[in-house]
């Protein structure tokens, strides 16, 4: 939307100018806020390909020089579909595993462990994990050079006019999805009968405006598969072209000759089509087994990675049981009553996460205690908890393995199995729990996944892509998966291969050893089967309608207890995950034919008849064309050098006439990084007026290792101006400036993703000018004497601060747990004092309200802090605000005006209740999401996201001279002979006592971009009992 006002593009300007320092400069400078931790230090290295950039440290270059192979093909396949060549090369940043990838300071912000990659826009570098999974590794990439392409488009120059904001989600992704992925899905074919058989298959209008309720990628990909599908795989890439120029409505009917509505219709019939017949005299998820946790008809759960325990008496899972958290959990097997719930990471500070989306704990062989995977201090940890009494007993950080996945504690107690990931590649491993260390099992390149022990400890069942028709390193066409069995004592490897198509993985054994226990996709439907290795023959477990899976089609969702032989499983039905429990006799299944094993066409996306052969099925089929070479042999060391990231657009404005006369204002700012974005820099110059008039500033930062530090210096005027007459009749123009120029340096020590350590140095100059121009009555004027003008004031300043912020942010203010700052900060020079702050907030969620709890204190301490002029702004504290309301809501200096006793006195009521070198507030808020998504708010308007707010506040201000009283009193504020506004007395020992209010307030988040409070309050120390007033602020 399009505004002129000069004034809203000066703002605008220093919003934006403010937005860029806080991006570039390190946590510290936040005054809230968590931390990207780097834990490690890596020696980035990069090499070049005919098309990317290639950019790695040393233990991960065996993979990285193959997904370098890949990316070069996918550059060729997407270069075919988008029609389109790069003019120059693309950055392409590795990491060799999850743990490594959150560290990154390329992508701004925090990078939760769903994250698989990321391709952002202002470099269009594309930065990601190796997944240990070269198949896995390959779709990745290909997405994300997806959204290279986009991105290739939508920037260019020649482009002018396009758009991305014109595309939803769905379709961004969905496109992505699909050109990595092709038609043939058993994952997203298994979303699709779901919401076939419910009958939600969304409409286009029902995807781009509910995100929540229907996943975007998956759904986006099989609309993708659709219309290129039934229009050719060309359109995919022509429905982008054209959407970024007149939007996606309009592009459906300029591409395709078809409208939304009309292509939504078309999409649901062909789905039902395809999926409702192949569901006959298939089991409904509710009729299967016990639905032990979670309820299969209820929608959008979470209840995932199973975990048996021996005896069968109990089942560890990983749930979201409220909106922020994902805790592990242990329920009776049979009853799902909950037993124990581990203390989570918004109260536990020894680890940062839970992972749970590619991997499942462990139970020790007597039952009593339970193996997890975690993330901390920036790597994977084993965590063992007592199942009883739910206390962590040991946390092991296995050293020389990156990443660990799948856990398996051996029958005797004395280890545990588990895929590491090390320089990008995944193996097998066994760490000793009574020596200590770590036996490697596996060593190659081929995917090592999954590890599960036989009953008498000898042989480890894995996933793998290894053995006949399995991974081809050469032309990198990669194996589907199957089942590996591995001698612990000889390493010797084995596969197994029940069917010939489709994956076969999460590997468990029976209680006697003689059968394996998996989930397979060989017919589309994703169902567990089970092997018996005497006679080589597979047994059909289930047969549903949806299917038998975790998160991603390769997650964990079987679990098979060693001792009982009860089986559990995670099903997904309603859009979510449940999870059903199997008795032995129930788990035998019946005994399949070879005839009976399918061609998996359910697994194919309609329409099942595309228009031709398909382009991107074609490229999917050829692994060599665009397979190229790629030399490494002359690597450089990362370049640190500095880049223009982006331009803060230039504003320029005029005001005539008003107390500073005729200006012109204006501004710009530069953004520089880095390509790892380690170092940054930004400057801005700002002019408003004369030369004198001109401010701006440069800022450093360096966030390459754990200890972030930045410096900068700054220089900022600000000018007031006033209009009078002198007793002559002459009319008089006042300007009043004050020069502000800064120099610091600051440092932050982050103990955690949650903590922090601050110290900050730095220096203040504050210099004032006076000018002072008379007008005759032709409105000639002429500069006069000014006469004295105030000396500069100084100050050097050092600081220490502790930040905590453990809080989950709603839509417009924080919803659960909390925050904290305590800072000291002496200050030397024209002013000596120490200023103190302590700054304590608490969020307590209880679906669906928030209660929030705030306690403040800030005063500035020593031996001249009072100089009897209350009102010098470089010792006070204020719980006002000229312009709008401050800490206390009903309570600003403007509303000082309205009071009877305070217009005789007006000096002494701006220095009152609210003006003090010393002031302490409390706050308590009841805050109840009325507008905004589904999952949070009690109506859903997603464009308007609005917080109903019943608060108390109440705040005090006080110097060293004044008494202190705390007990209400509902006398009005009044002046009194010492300017301290209380009952009248006259004496300097009159008690500052609390100004109170109480109300009402509704807060809106508009546009994402701003949020404004409206509140309503009670004010118990003014003359006006009830105040209406606006915010323009995010809660507290």
């Amino acid at each position: 939307m399009q505004r002129s006002p000069v004034r809203f593009a000066l703002a605008l300007l220093a919003l934006s100018v403010a937005s860029m320092i806080g991006a570039v400069g390190p946590a510290s400078a936040q005054y809230f806020g968590q931390n990207k931790v780097q834990y490690e230090q890596f020696d980035f290295r990069s090499f070049e390909t005919d098309q990317f950039e290639i950019y790695f440290y040393p233990e991960e270059q065996q993979a990285v020089e193959d997904a370098a192979r890949m990316a070069e093909r996918w550059y060729d396949r997407h270069s075919r579909t988008f029609l389109r060549e790069f003019q120059k090369k693309k950055p392409l940043i590795f990491y060799a595993n999850s743990p490594d990838f959150q560290q990154t300071n390329a992508v701004r912000g925090q990078l939760g462990q769903g994250t698989g990659g990321v391709t952002e826009s202002i470099k269009e570098r594309v930065i990601m994990p190796l997944t240990g999974s070269y198949g896995e590794t390959d779709h990745v990439l290909g997405h994300e050079l997806v959204h290279s392409f986009q991105y290739d488009i939508a920037l260019r120059k020649n482009n002018e006019g396009f758009s991305l904001r014109n595309m939803p989600l769905w379709f961004i992704e969905g496109m992505a999805e699909y050109l990595s992925i092709g038609r043939q899905d058993s994952h997203t074919a298994m979303w699709m009968r779901d919401a076939a058989v419910r009958g939600d298959l969304p409409t286009i209008r029902q995807l781009t405006r509910d995100q929540q309720s229907y996943f975007p990628y998956r759904y986006g990909q099989a609309y993708m598969a659709y219309i290129g599908g039934k229009y050719g795989d060309a359109t995919v890439t022509d429905l982008y072209k054209m959407s970024g120029r007149v939007g996606l409505d309009s592009a459906f009917v300029y591409t395709l000759g078809i409208t939304a509505d009309s292509l939504s219709e078309e999409w649901k019939q062909s789905t039902r089509d395809a999926f409702l017949p192949a569901t006959d005299g298939r089991t409904p998820v509710d009729s299967v087994g016990t639905a032990v946790i979670g309820d299969p008809g209820a929608d959008n759960q979470l209840n995932i990675s199973p975990a048996v325990s021996p005896d069968g008496r109990y089942v560890a899972f990983i749930s979201r049981r409220n909106l922020f958290n994902t805790n592990l959990f242990v329920a009776d097997a049979e009853t799902g009553e909950i037993v124990q719930e581990l203390e989570g990471t918004r109260s536990n500070p020894h680890f940062d996460a839970l992972r749970f989306i590619n991997s499942a704990g462990a139970w020790s062989p007597d039952g009593r205690r339970f193996a997890f995977i975690t993330f901390a201090d920036g790597r994977n940890e084993i965590n063992t908890f007592n199942v009883q009494t739910g206390e962590i007993r040991t946390r092991t950080a296995v050293e020389n393995v990156g990443a660990i996945h799948n856990l398996a504690w051996s029958p005797d107690g004395q280890s545990i199995a588990f895929s590491g990931l090390e320089g990008g590649l995944s193996d097998l491993y066994v760490y000793d729990l009574d020596q200590k260390n770590v036996r490697q099992l596996t060593n190659d390149r081929y995917a090592a996944l999954q590890p599960t022990w036989s009953p008498d400890g000898e042989t480890l069942a894995f996933t793998t892509d290894r053995g006949r028709d399995g991974t081809n390193f050469e032309t990198l066409e990669y194996g589907e998966e199957r089942i590996g069995l591995i001698d612990v004592a000889s390493g010797e490897i084995r596969t197994i291969r029940p069917f010939s198509t489709g994956m076969q993985h999460n590997p468990q054994f029976s209680p006697d050893g003689r059968s394996i226990y998996f989930v397979a996709d060989q017919d589309g439907f994703k169902d567990v089967y089970r092997y018996d290795l005497d006679e080589e023959a597979t047994y059909r477990v289930t047969e549903l309608k949806t299917g038998v899976s975790g998160i991603t089609a390769l997650s964990p969702a079987l679990s098979v207890a060693r001792r009982s032989g009860r089986m559990m499983f995670s099903v997904f039905s309603n859009g979510g995950y449940s999870i059903v429990g199997l008795s032995p006799e129930e788990t035998k299944g019946e005994r399949m034919t070879p005839k009976e094993e399918a061609s998996n066409t359910a697994a194919l996306l309609p329409p099942v008849q595309p228009k031709g052969d398909g382009l991107v099925g074609s490229y999917l089929e050829d692994p060599t064309t665009g397979l190229t070479d790629v030399d490494t042999t002359q690597t450089t060391k990362a370049s640190n050098r500095l880049r223009l990231d982006r331009i803060v657009p230039p504003s320029v404005g005029a005001s005539v006439g008003g107390p500073v006369g005729t200006q012109v204002a204006g501004g710009i700012g530069f953004m520089f990084s880095d390509i790892l974005g380690h170092r940054n820099l930004s400057v801005f110059v700002q002019a408003n007026g004369t030369i004198k008039d001109i401010g701006g500033g440069v800022f450093y930062s360096n966030q390459e290792n754990r200890f972030n530090y930045g410096v900068g210096i700054s220089h900022q005027p600000s000018a007031r101006g006033r209009v009078g007459r002198t007793r002559s009749g002459q009319f008089v123009q006042i300007v009043n400036r004050i020069f502000r120029t800064q120099v610091g340096a600051q440092t932050s020590y982050p103990f955690s993703q949650t903590n922090r350590l601050e110290l900050g140095v730095g220096g203040t100059r504050y210099g004032f000018s006076q000018t002072v121009r008379a007008f005759n009555r032709f409105g000639q004027s002429q500069e006069i004497d000014a006469g004295t003008v105030r000396d500069p004031i100084y100050f050097a300043r050092t600081s220490l601060a502790y930040v905590g912020d453990f809080s989950r942010s709603g839509l417009t203010s924080p919803l659960q747990g909390g925050r904290y700052r305590f800072q000291v900060t002496p200050q030397f020079g024209s002013r000596n004092f120490v200023s103190v702050l302590a700054d304590y907030r608490r969020y307590f969620y209880r679906e669906p309200v928030t209660l929030a709890v705030r306690g403040l204190h800030r005063g500035n301490y020593g031996a001249n802090e009072f100089s009897g002029e209350l009102t010098d702004n470089f010792i006070s504290e204020t719980l006002g605000d000229p312009y709008q309301a401050g800490f206390v809501r009903g309570y600003s200096f403007n509303s000082l005006l309205e009071e009877p006793n305070c217009r005789a006195n007006l000096e002494s009521c701006r220095v009152g209740r609210l003006y003090g070198t010393r002031m302490a507030l409390g706050s308590v808020e009841l805050r109840l999401p009325l507008l905004g998504p589904e999952v949070l708010s009690l109506a859903t308007f997603e464009y308007l996201p609005t917080d109903l707010v019943a608060f108390a506040d109440a705040g005090v201000t006080w110097t060293n001279e004044d008494l202190t009283d705390l007990s209400f009193s509902s006398s009005t504020i009044g002046a009194d002979a010492t300017g301290r506004l209380g009952t009248g007395s006259t004496e300097r020992t009159v008690a500052a006592q609390p100004v109170t209010s109480a109300g009402v307030s509704a807060r809106v988040n508009v546009l994402g971009a701003i949020v404004m409070e409206a509140f309503y309050a009670r004010t118990f120390q003014r003359t006006k009992n009830w105040d209406f007033g606006v915010i323009l602020r995010p809660g507290w």
